[in-house]
């Protein structure tokens, strides 16, 4: 193995709590009354994209939002959380270790917002120069579960599939990563306990590649 790919933020700490909260200061900002608990919002994770997620919710009770400003109220609210301070998942900064130690190269491959990405590796201790390679909503590719990201991730490793291990927090990131023809590591977040990983290399609730041999 050459390369691991953390494929979400989620995958480095676990901000789904926070972004749940986010979403409902915005709501309550512009005047809705709208609350998501932990298992509407577990739902509506299951389809990537939160400016999308809050106009299907719109549409589905009947409202128009302008669901551009909501998530861009979202997006800030969330970073001045992450700002307070928020820890890396178990098992991630060991993992970072032994890749370093091993010489295996770091990407982290997700959808989300630069902004995001900047907030939580800073509020963590991390920062893009840790990674060979950081991919972002800036670079505007098709969202997960299509593989488009991953395919961009390895190319500018220039690696091949089989050379590197996707680490996978929910399932659409998992199959993305599955279609690139990576091997994936399911390490659900907080959101996805339950969900299914059927064909993951392993699934584990803390991050431990120590016996890795791929």
């Amino acid at each position: 193995m050459k390369a691991l790919i953390f494929g979400s933020i989620g995958t480095l700490a676990e901000t789904s709590h926070l972004q749940r909260k986010a979403f409902n200061d915005a709501f309550a900002a512009h005047g809705l009354n709208w609350n998501w608990d932990e298992d509407t919002y577990a739902t509506l994770l299951r389809r990537a994209g939160g400016r999308d997620r809050i106009a299907r919710f719109a549409q589905a009770q009947g409202e128009t939002v302008d669901a551009a400003s909501l998530h861009k109220l979202k997006s800030r609210l969330f970073q001045q959380a992450l700002a307070r301070g928020v820890s890396l998942r178990p098992g991630v900064a060991e993992t970072l270790a032994l890749a370093r130690a091993r010489g295996w190269r770091l990407a982290l491959a997700t959808s989300t917002s630069a902004a995001n990405v900047d907030a939580v590796l800073s509020a963590t201790g991390l920062t893009r120069a840790d990674f060979a390679t950081v991919l972002d909503a800036t670079h505007a590719l098709p969202a997960k579960p299509a593989p488009d990201v991953f395919h961009a991730a390895l190319a500018a490793l220039d690696l091949q599939a089989q050379d590197a291990l996707a680490i996978e927090d929910n399932p659409d990131g998992f199959h993305a990563a599955r279609a690139a023809g990576l091997a994936c590591l399911a390490v659900p977040g907080a959101l996805h306990a339950t969900a299914d990983f059927s064909g993951a290399y392993a699934r584990q609730t803390t991050l431990d590649l120590s016996g890795i041999t791929l």
